[in-house]
């Protein structure tokens, strides 16, 4: 985690992520999120099919997850334990 930190500004409202790990956090975040949009029948864009974010969450959890509600909730459980874990790592800086 070299290098890799959570920005914001000094209202709060704007934040950074910079570095690798801090990137992959976002995506994580992203990740999550759509998701929840794939499972009520929302496609955030043309390329998010389910087998795709199923694949992608795999390579953050580690776990394969097959194309069905129950591994959906089960993926974003995974991720949300390991959005939880790298938030709590990454230092975060206040820029004035």
């Amino acid at each position: 985690m070299s290098g890799s930190k959570i920005v914001y500004d000094k209202s709060g409202r704007a934040v950074s992520f910079v570095g690798e790990d801090a990137t992959r956090l976002y995506q994580a975040a992203a990740l999550h999120s759509g998701l929840g949009l794939l499972m009520s029948g929302i496609k955030p864009n043309r390329a998010w099919t389910i087998t795709n974010a199923l694949a992608a969450a795999t390579r953050f959890t580690g776990q394969h997850y097959k194309r069905s509600r129950a591994e959906i909730a089960l993926a974003r459980a995974d991720l949300q334990v390991w959005i939880q874990n790298m938030k709590s790592a990454l230092p975060t800086e206040v820029q004035s």
